[in-house]
């Protein structure tokens, strides 16, 4: 028997384009049970929906469309034309207008970006975080389920050290009796404590 150790130069990963990505939707070859996204040409599995990581998400959805009012949508896992390799869909993201105004595309430019994280904590803020900075969106959140907190993320840099070569250069964790306001609308303060289940 013959024994051959790979080194990883000789593992070739194969980026997607989001133009392939959606040719791929559109064919049903991928479909809602499928549990995938687009992040930075590869295709990454989306995290299990636990009864607690879903309720959260409920939760943000509800806060943040009272809060904000007309003239935004506030989307619920649905994809976001962020770049030519990336097709997130952000466990909640706003966007100004109505559903209707893209009804041909996408959103590619949410004003604020929310993802709840129970099991994947790391990932949203390594993976997720440098992606939505190298993509310029100045408003991104976790909201932390295990440390019952809400991560508040600003202001992209670049960073050759990150993962897609950005990161925010604002961090700061609230808890549950502070109040935060989404940049594009500075009036429309929330609690964290109504985010969380």
């Amino acid at each position: 028997m013959i024994s051959v150790t790979l080194t990883p130069m000789d593992v070739k990963e194969r980026k997607w384009t989001r133009v392939e990505y959606e040719r791929l939707v559109e064919a049903g070859i991928l479909g809602p049970e499928d549990r995938v996204e687009l992040l930075g040409g590869a295709m990454i599995c989306k995290e299990p929906q636990h009864s607690l990581h879903a309720a959260a998400i409920r939760l943000v959805v509800r806060v943040l469309t009272r809060a904000l009012g007309p003239g935004w949508d506030v989307l619920s896992q649905m994809p976001v034309a962020l770049d030519d390799e990336s097709e997130p869909e952000p466990d909640v993201c706003v966007v100004p207008g109505d559903p209707r105004d893209y009804r041909d595309a996408h959103p590619t430019r949410p004003v604020l970006v929310v993802e709840v994280a129970l099991s994947r904590l790391g990932f949203d803020r390594d993976r997720k975080g440098s992606l939505y900075a190298r993509a310029g969106l100045a408003d991104y959140w976790i909201v932390n389920l295990p440390d019952r907190r809400l991560e508040v993320y600003r202001g992209p840099v670049p960073d050759g050290a990150a993962l897609f070569g950005w990161r925010y250069g604002s961090a700061q964790a609230l808890g549950p009796d502070e109040r935060i306001s989404p940049l594009a609308l500075p009036d429309a303060a929330v609690t964290i404590a109504d985010l969380l289940p």
